[in-house]
């Protein structure tokens, strides 16, 4: 019997408590233990293992040892060929007798340090193999190194070759260190997986210290894929893309998102203006899934993770990619990993920031009083000027921006503790990050605590429990934007004669009656905001045999937000009701599980892994608020308030459960194949669309795996993928199934309901459809190439149709139709320098994806959205019709200026169906038409990293090419005399204002009251979005010398939102998804008075002890 899954939310809810004060519990014992376990002796060489069989592979007996023993093997696969068949007398042996009696036949000789045993051919098989002349041989010397990485730790395992001598070479030991006897102006090439190879010339030296950098670009480094699931890239038939924590947190954001800009192709971050406000992310135009440490979220918000904290971050591409996501990953997944202990001696990590940012007003220049004064001495009817403008306005000039901004500083602190044993490995960090707005009276603080643990209780049980929490604090007294940036003259001042503020909420004698002073109520009015948030995590792996593994993945995420708001009975605000208290609380908890079985068999050539699993995802909010009113001024607290204002509540609430499986088979790592199948039931459809059943299926060919391919000393990777997959999509609101009432104040005092939705019961799940194609390719070892091209489908698309507003209702979800996406990406990197003291690499990406509507629901031609979706009057729309953009702008088309008469112009049609011009805005509006497109022609970005010993060089750009904006800022502050109670904008260089006839002119004659409408809604306003911007520039140096107690020091500096080209005459063309909390602009392409970026400046220290 299918299960109600809204039922099944509630009734969980009442065990959730339960639940988690259990799991509470099972933690607080379980560290208890860990502690006890943290100094857990390793085996000895007396340790015992139990061999089945005569004869096998080298590398299988080592895997044996690995099993049955702590030991780890560490070898170069230059020197030691472990697929060498080996002999093995049956039985129970002490490891060191087995390794003496099985290895000195094969001419290998080991070394026992620590939990480690390195393996080296022997002296005597070195000499035998030895590639090189006698002449050679007269002129060697033995050369000692140590081999670390940035941070100062040693490298264990790194391979050390002799260039041009075949079976040459050694690996480092578990201090990193390592000795070679070669030719004195030899050169030795150092790699180790994760790292970029070098080449150091010897030169006759003796003794070697070499650093290695991490190289995040390498195709065939571990990634994590859907569900936690780490495989090499290599491995896979779908596209992947992996950026290094490092490359996250050079500057400083307050959302680890903003540092994604550019780094990834196809990946769209529309930086948010606003502050302290999440971007808005776009993986091939759509929203991508946020899944953390193996849960995935519903938004997609990163505003409380710790860059620090970030090992990296995977992007998976298209819905192959995250098909076993299921509804949410329909456009790709971002898989965020935090960092996890290592073995090894405790490290403590502390870094500090320290910095400044201010605000940028991009293109957007606004009249000074002098400037406003010939503004309106150029209008045509002088006649028609107020009372008012008289010539001493010329000199009158308050500079309304720098009284509301100023210089805000940020702060970052953040310490780790990272360590741990083959048995237990932990990770910890603490961190505070302050920043003041460069808005003045906006201050934000953040908290952060993270632990993970990795606790290996016994040989077939891994347990992971792992606790994050945050605090986070808001106190918005904040200047009003609109003012400061657009409408207030400059003739006006808050203050007086004295210097002292003005005690009116509308100054008498201000020249613009209209106008307010918002510093007045500012004197007392305020909003703050408190959140805290708390995510436990209980996992654990149950290892069954050494090919089936069962994996639990149990999460409980609560978040507790505390607003209050204060107008004083003093302040205009508050003035009506004797002063407001608001008091807000909204709490919300999600409870994720994940029960995973795990297959993973190698058996000759051939590969299988597989999984089965089941997933269940239940979330509810609950928001209560309360409004008090009449107190004595000062008072914060609700109960010195007379009278109860309103009091609201709301509660909701959605549940997802699923089924999924996934098997992936590979044959000699040359031929991959992978499908899976996922049915996800969902809440918030009819009885009858629950459940949807979604596929894919991928493969992949590393060509250069093959016998027959000759270019093997070039060509170090050449693999083709392919993929086909579909996915779902559910409804943004969650009961859009039920006909839905409201309960408002009703008739005369009684309760009554009103209708705010009508039910769809046939509304049933989006589905996409996507097919792909990709090359990943590393030529001469450094150039690096990624080329991925998709085709998506989408059919029964949700859209909430707008419906007239005589019925009650302003909308209701459909299945509207089919639209088609196809895009192309491209990402190359080259290491133009390497090895050396001098490293320098550049890489780049570009994305362009297309969208057409091909069906609309009925038959139906088009579907028109008033005002472009946002709760604005702005006379431009949008519209969905078959063979054009979703996001497409529809419109009174602008025709220019006349040149004899300097009135506006506009097309119109006429009887024969003609398109003419008319100076008739009323007119025009009647006949309107397809403008343009919001979305972008292409995207992406570039980078460049420069070292030169200890001292680096990184910059980031990002780029954005077409597409339109509505600048609807322009209609008001561009308004040719029509907003005469608004500052103005000046013109650009490249605009000038009609004047006499014949003039040639982009803005028509400007009047006192502009009664031509010239700047109603228009293409006059639809402005190109394209820009370049230099998102970060960071120079940083690594002390070179050592310090008692000290690994490693570096400090850097940084800048971010340098500087952008743009043609687009607004404050940024990157608009915010949301501006306030009333209306949605940004995300639909629409400029109102978004909050301009800041620049920040950062200093940075890092030391690791």
């Amino acid at each position: 019997m299918k299960k109600n899954l809204l039922l099944l939310s509630y009734a969980i809810k009442q065990r959730e408590i339960i639940q988690i004060l259990r799991i509470m519990k099972c933690t607080v014992l379980l560290l208890f233990l860990l502690i006890l376990q943290a100094h857990a002796s390793v085996s000895s060489q007396n340790a015992r293992v139990n061999m089945s069989r005569n004869q096998l592979p080298l590398k299988e007996f080592m895997a044996e040892i690995e099993k049955q023993t702590d030991y780890l093997f560490i070898y170069s696969d230059a020197e030691i060929n472990a697929s060498r068949q080996v002999t093995v007398k049956k039985g129970t042996h002490r490891v060191a007798d087995l390794l003496r009696e099985v290895l000195s036949k094969n001419n290998i000789s080991y070394n026992f340090a620590d939990n480690y045993i390195s393996l080296h051919v022997r002296k005597e098989a070195d000499a035998q193999s030895l590639a090189v002349s006698p002449q050679q041989k007269k002129n060697t010397v033995l050369v000692s190194g140590t081999i670390v990485d940035t941070a100062g730790d040693p490298i264990i395992g790194a391979n050390i070759k002799l260039k041009g001598a075949q079976g040459t070479g050694t690996i480092t030991d578990v201090e990193g260190n390592f000795k070679l006897e070669v030719p004195t102006n030899g050169v030795l090439i150092v790699s180790f997986i994760g790292y970029q190879q070098q080449e150091v010339a010897v030169n006759g030296k003796t003794m070697l210290k070499i650093k290695m950098a991490e190289d995040a670009e390498m195709i065939d480094e571990v990634v994590v894929t859907a569900l936690g699931i780490k495989r090499e890239e290599k491995a896979l038939g779908y596209a992947v893309q992996k950026v290094g924590g490092s490359k996250l947190s050079t500057v400083k954001p307050v959302n680890i998102a903003t540092s994604l800009t550019g780094k990834v192709a196809g990946l769209n971050v529309t930086n948010s203006t606003e502050f302290n406000t999440a971007p808005t992310l776009k993986l091939r135009g759509e929203t991508p899934l946020l899944v953390v440490d193996g849960v995935p979220y519903s938004n997609i918000s990163l505003n409380d993770i710790a860059a620090d904290d970030i090992e990296s971050v995977d992007v998976l591409k298209g819905a192959t990619a995250s098909a076993l996501y299921g509804a949410r990953g329909g456009s790709g997944a971002i898989m965020v990993t935090t960092k996890k202990g290592k073995i090894g001696k405790a490290t403590i990590n502390a870094s500090v920031k320290m910095g400044v940012n201010q605000l940028h007003r991009g293109n957007m220049n606004m009249m000074n009083g002098e400037e406003l004064y010939d503004y309106y001495k150029s209008f045509a009817n002088q006649d028609a000027l107020p009372s008012y403008f008289t010539e001493d306005l010329r000199n009158r000039n308050f500079d309304w921006w720098k009284e509301g901004t100023h210089l805000g500083f940020a702060q970052d602190y953040n310490v780790s503790v990272s360590g741990g044993s083959e048995k237990i490995k932990t990770y910890t960090s603490v961190g505070y990050y302050n920043e003041d707005g460069a808005v003045k009276g906006y201050d934000y603080k953040r908290y952060n605590l993270r632990f993970n643990v990795d606790y290996q209780a016994t040989d077939w049980l891994t347990i992971k429990p792992k606790v994050w929490a945050t605090r986070s604090d808001v106190m918005d007294q904040q200047q009003d934007l609109g003012a400061i940036m657009y409408v207030n003259f400059p003739w006006d001042s808050p203050y007086d004669e004295n210097g002292d503020l003005i005690q009116q909420y509308r100054p008498t004698d201000w020249v613009n009656s209209d106008a307010t002073n918002y510093l007045y109520d500012l004197q007392w009015n305020y909003e703050k905001k408190t959140s805290y948030e708390f995510m436990g995590n209980f996992d654990f792996d149950i290892k069954f045999t050494d090919w089936l593994t069962f994996a639990s993945v149990n999460s409980y995420k609560y978040n507790n937000i505390l607003f209050k708001g204060y107008n004083d009975p003093r302040s205009k605000a508050g003035e009506a009701d004797n002063g407001l208290l608001q008091d807000k609380t909204t709490t919300s908890y999600r409870v994720y599980s994940n029960q995973l079985l795990r297959f993973n068999k190698v058996f000759d050539k051939h590969s299988i892994n597989a999984i089965l699993a089941y997933e269940w995802n239940s979330y509810t909010r609950e928001i209560k608020d309360q409004t008090a009113a009449s107190f004595a001024p000062g008072f914060s607290v609700a109960d010195v308030a007379t009278t109860p204002k309103t009091i609201k509540g709301s509660q909701e609430e959605w549940a997802v459960q699923s089924y999924l499986f996934n098997a992936n088979y590979a044959y000699d790592n040359r031929y991959l194949l992978s499908f899976s199948f996922r049915r996800d039931g969902a809440s918030n459809f009819g009885e009858d669309a629950k459940y949807g059943n979604f596929f894919s299926v991928s493969g992949g060919w590393n060509i250069h795996q093959e016998e027959f391919f000759k270019a093997k000393d070039w060509v170090q990777q050449l693999k083709l993928r392919a993929s086909y997959g579909s996915v779902g999509n559910r409804p943004t609101e969650l009961y859009s199934q039920y006909t839905l009432y409201a309960m408002s104040t009703g008739y005369n005092g009684d309760p009554g309901a009103v209708i705010a939705q009508k039910e769809n019961k046939n509304l049933t799940w989006e589905k996409t459809y996507t097919a792909g194609v990709g090359i990943d390719a590393i030529l001469f070892d450094r150039l690096t190439i990624n080329l991925d091209y998709y085709n998506k489908k989408t059919t029964d698309l949700l859209y909430k149709v707008p419906l007239p507003g005589v019925t009650g209702i302003t909308g209701i979800y459909r299945n509207v139709g089919s639209v088609k996406n196809n895009g192309f990406e491209v990402s190359l990197g080259v290491d133009i320098l390497k090895g050396g003291d001098w490293n320098w690499s550049v890489a780049a990406n570009l994305g362009l994806n297309r969208n057409k509507i091909t069906e609309l629901y009925g038959g139906k031609s088009e579907i028109i959205t008033a005002n472009a979706g946002t709760s604005y009057y702005i006379y431009m729309d949008k519209i969905l019709t078959p063979g054009q953009d979703v996001d497409t702008w529809y419109g009174t088309e602008w025709a220019g200026v006349d040149p004899q008469t300097g009135a506006p112009l506009w097309y119109t049609t006429n009887e024969e169906g003609e398109r003419v011009t008319t100076s008739d805005y009323s007119e025009a509006s009647k006949h309107q038409t397809i403008l343009g497109k919001l979305s972008p022609d292409f995207y992406g970005g570039f980078s460049t990293n420069l070292s030169w010993k200890n001292i680096d060089l990184s910059a980031v750009f990002g780029y954005s090419v077409g597409g339109e904006i509505y600048n609807y800022d322009r209609s008001m502050y561009d308004s040719d005399g029509a907003y005469v109670n608004y500052n103005q904008m000046n013109l650009r260089d490249d605009w000038n204002r009609w004047e006499k006839p014949g003039d040639i002119a982009t803005h028509p004659k400007a009047e006192y009251g502009n009664k031509s409408q010239s700047s109603k809604g228009s293409s006059r306003y639809l402005e190109d979005a394209s820009y370049l911007r230099l998102r970060s520039l960071t120079l940083g140096y690594t002390l070179p010398w050592k310090i008692q107690y000290v690994d490693n020091v570096r400090l850097s500096f940084s800048g971010e939102n340098l500087f952008v080209l743009s043609g687009f005459s607004g404050v940024d063309p990157e608009l915010p998804a949301e501006v306030g909390s009333q209306y949605k602009a940004g995300s639909v392409g629409v400029a109102i008075s978004p909050y301009p970026q800041a620049r920040k400046f950062m200093f940075g220290l890092n030391v690791t002890f």
